[in-house]
C-alpha cells in the first residue's frame, strides 16, 4: 500500500484460493489462521505502542481491525472473517494495485520485489529462496525458549559460572535443583496443559528443537542428561554440583533479558508461567517472550539484509513479514510497512533513514538487521529489544517511560519523512 500511496504502480501476488495451504480456509488477504487477537492496545505495552505506530504510518490493517473489532478486554480481537474481508476490499480498491491470484515460484532479478511470503510458504518458493540465499540460512521451524526479565529475578537463588568456565567464566545465570525439586518440576511439567500441534506441523519434534516436555516424557533422568545437566557447574553456596541446573543466557547486551536455555516447549502460555516459576529464582518471573516450537519459515535475516530490509548481495530484493524473524501478525504487518517505504524512497529517489530502535518499528527493524545473537530467532515486539533506559527507572514506571521516549523519537523520525511517502491526513 505505502507502493500505491506514493504513486508506484505495483503487482501484488497471492496464491490462495488457487493453491492453499494446511491452514487456511479461505482466498481472502489477511486470514488470521491462529487467534483472533491482535494482542493489547494498552499504548505503554510494546504491543500496543508498534499498533500506534503503524496507525500513524497509514496500516490498513490496523484499520481493518479497527473496524472489525469485538470486546476483548484492553486486546485488540476482530471478527476474523469481517476483518480479512475488510483488508482484501482496501487492496482490491486500490488503483495502483494489480492483484494476481497466482502462486510465486520465483523472485524477479528484473525490477525490485518485496518477498512478503509468510511462516506457511510454498515448497517451490522455499526452494527458490534457499537457492538465492543460500540453504544454511534458511529455516522451517522455530525452537524458541522462554526469555524473561532481569529485574524480576531472585538474583539469590542463582549463580553466575560458564560450564568448566569457559569464555568469560560467568556468561550464565545458573538456577541449581536438588533432586527433590528436580522430581517436582518433570511432574508438573509432564501434566501440564500443551497447545495441540496443527496438521502441518505434526512433523516438528526432530532433535535439536526438542520440546522440553517431550524429553521429559522419554525418561525420569532425560532432563537432567540432557538441557538440564548440570556438569561442569559448582553451586557455591554448598561448594558441589547441583543435582539438575537451568541455565540463562543473556537475550541482550545489557543483560536486561535473559533466555531459558533449552527450554523451548509447546505448554500454553499460563502454564508456562506456572512451570517455570518453579525454577529457583524464577517465583517471580516477568515472561518477555514465552517458549514454543512450530512450523515457521525464516530467514538469517541479520546474515543477509541491510539496515533497509535489502538482500546486501541483490539489493533490488526486499524481504518483509514473518520470514524476517518478525513474529506475529502485527509486527510482520509493520515489518512489511518498511519494506514498503524504504522501496518507495529507493524508485523515487528519496533519502529516509531507518526509524530509529528506540522507536517499536525502529527496534524490530533492528533485531532482524542487526542481532548480536549468534544463533537469531524470531521474536515478538518487546521492551526487551529496545535499547536500555537512561539511569535507574522505577520498575512500575518502566513501560511508561519506554513509551514515552518512544513517541518523541517516532514523532521527530515521522516529522522527517518526504510528504509524499505519507498516507493522507485525515
Amino acid at each position: 500500500m505505502a507502493l500505491a500511496r506514493a504513486g508506484i504502480a505495483c503487482d501484488l501476488y497471492e496464491m490462495r484460493p488457487v493453491s492453499t495451504t494446511a491452514a487456511h480456509v479461505t482466498g481472502n488477504l489477511a486470514e488470521l489462521v491462529c487467534s483472533n487477537s491482535l494482542r493489547s492496545s494498552n499504548p505503554t505495552n510494546a504491543v500496543g505502542l508498534l499498533k500506534q505506530e503503524m496507525a500513524a504510518l497509514g496500516s490498513i490493517v490496523m484499520a481493518a481491525a479497527m473496524e472489525t473489532r469485538i470486546p476483548a478486554g484492553d486486546a485488540l480481537a476482530v471478527d476474523r472473517e469481517l476483518f480479512s474481508r475488510a483488508v482484501t476490499a482496501r487492496i482490491t480498491a486500490e488503483s495502483g494495485i494489480r492483484l494476481h491470484r497466482e502462486e510465486v515460484r520465483d523472485l524477479p532479478d528484473d525490477r525490485p520485489a518485496i518477498a512478503a511470503t509468510g511462516p506457511l510458504t510454498s515448497e517451490a518458493l522455499s526452494r527458490r529462496i534457499a537457492e538465492i540465499t543460500g540453504a544454511g540460512h534458511l529455516y522451517f521451524y522455530d525452537a524458541i525458549a522462554p526469555v524473561v526479565s532481569d529485574d524480576s529475578l531472585d538474583h539469590s537463588a542463582m549463580f553466575l559460572q560458564s560450564r568448566y568456565d569457559k569464555g568469560g567464566g560467568n556468561d550464565y545465570l545458573n538456577c541449581p535443583m536438588d533432586e527433590p525439586a528436580y522430581r517436582a518440576f518433570v511432574a508438573v511439567l509432564l501434566g501440564a496443559g500443551k497447545v495441540q500441534a496443527r496438521d502441518f506441523e505434526k512433523d516438528i519434534h526432530f532433535s535439536g528443537c526438542m520440546p522440553l516436555e517431550v524429553i521429559a516424557a522419554s525418561g525420569p533422568d532425560a532432563l537432567a542428561h540432557g538441557p538440564l545437566k548440570p556438569v561442569g557447574l559448582t553451586d557455591p553456596s554448598t561448594g558441589k554440583r547441583p543435582f539438575a541446573v537451568v541455565q540463562l543466557r543473556r537475550e541482550t547486551a545489557d543483560g536486561a533479558a535473559w533466555n531459558l536455555v533449552g527450554c523451548q516447549t509447546k505448554l500454553t502460555y499460563g502454564e508456562q508461567r506456572r512451570v517455570f516459576r518453579m525454577i529457583p529464582g524464577l517465583g517471580s518471573a516477568e515472561f518477555l517472550r514465552f517458549g514454543s516450537v512450530h512450523r515457521n519459515t525464516f530467514i538469517d535475516s541479520p546474515a543477509l539484509l541491510d539496515g533497509r530490509l535489502r538482500m546486501r548481495s541483490r539489493p533490488g530484493l526486499l524481504f518483509a513479514g514473518q520470514i524476517t524473524g518478525v513474529e506475529g501478525y502485527v509486527e510482520s504487518s509493520a515489518c512489511g510497512i518498511l519494506a514498503g517505504l524504504f522501496l518507495s524512497a529507493e524508485i523515487l529517489g528519496e533519502r529516509i533513514d531507518p526509524p530509529p530502535p528506540e522507536t517499536a518499528v525502529g527496534s524490530l527493524l533492528r533485531h532482524v538487521t542487526a542481532s548480536p545473537l549468534k544463533h537469531f530467532q524470531p521474536s515478538n515486539v518487546n521492551y526487551g529489544l529496545f535499547p536500555p533506559l537512561a539511569g535507574r527507572v522505577q520498575k512500575r514506571l518502566r513501560n511508561e517511560a519506554y513509551a514515552e521516549r518512544a513517541g518523541a523519537a517516532f514523532s521527530e523520525w515521522l516529522g522527517g519523512l518526504p510528504e509524499r511517502l505519507l498516507p493522507p491526513r485525515s
